[in-house]
């Protein structure tokens, strides 16, 4: 009964250790398959925000030579402005081309920035997911190692328990038996002297020889008995003390005819 009942207050009903141990493994299953995913995410975002930060750089090196540009042609028109008075609509053309490419160098760049700020985000984000749900694994995984480590414990403990059960078992049976064998030797050591008391008193009668030798055969045979059933339950015995099981069976008994 102690190895198969539910064993309270860690099971409701047989199996419910295993079911745990079961739900912990799922667990750490699941734990491994956010890890995986969030590497992967990691990896994607560290190559997108790269990317991005390659365009950044390429669209601000453009913006620059615009602007550069830009500058020259102010330069150049103020120092050549009547040169150039026939050219002025073809200038103020080129100038507007030219804005509209740094305007849109420049909404290029704030695009990119908002795309980074949002992969930083979203990377934020899964790497706080990641946190909570690798705590929360952890301190389940701490619980369930706790009840594991009290469970064993118990069983130790009970296994204890169960052994000196078995071993005052065995001892109640081999007292038992040894007393009722004690007993048929002591009432037949009795018969054997009163009969050797008749057979010094009167000559003996081939009868009472016979008698008096069946009686001392069956006091041998008791005695052997005694001691066969004595160190066989002391053989028992010892094999429960190291941890050896099915061993809690009485000790077979040859009932010899009294003569």
């Amino acid at each position: 009964e102690t190895n198969t009942l539910p064993f309270h207050p860690f099971e409701n009903q047989q199996g419910d250790i295993l079911r745990v141990e079961k739900e912990r493994q799922v667990l750490k299953e699941q734990l491994r398959e956010a890890e995986e995913k969030f590497e992967q995410l990691q990896s994607r975002s560290l190559e997108e925000i790269s990317a991005l930060e390659e365009l950044l750089k390429k669209s601000v090196e453009e913006t620059e030579v615009s602007q550069n540009e830009l500058d020259w042609f102010h330069q150049d028109s103020e120092t050549q402005m009547k040169k150039w008075q026939q050219e002025k609509k073809e200038n103020r053309d080129n100038l507007k081309a030219l804005r509209g490419t740094a305007k849109k160098h420049s909404d290029t760049n704030e695009r990119y920035l908002k795309t980074i700020d949002d992969k930083e985000k979203q990377y934020k984000t899964c790497l706080n997911t990641f946190v909570e749900t690798s705590n929360k694994f952890a301190n389940e995984k701490g619980k369930l190692e706790e009840l594991i480590k009290k469970s064993q414990d118990d069983r130790q403990e009970c296994e204890k328990r169960a052994v000196k059960a078995e071993v005052l078992v065995l001892q109640t049976w081999k007292e038992t038996e040894i007393w009722k064998l004690k007993g048929t030797i002591a009432k037949a050591e009795g018969n054997l002297r009163m009969l050797k008391a008749l057979s010094s008193s009167a000559s003996p009668a081939p009868v009472l020889k016979s008698q008096i030798d069946s009686w001392e055969i069956f006091i041998s045979n008791v005695k052997k008995q005694l001691e066969k059933v004595e160190a066989e339950y002391e053989e028992k015995i010892e094999l429960v003390k190291n941890g050896a099981r099915n061993c809690l069976s009485k000790v077979e008994i040859v009932d010899f005819p009294c003569p």
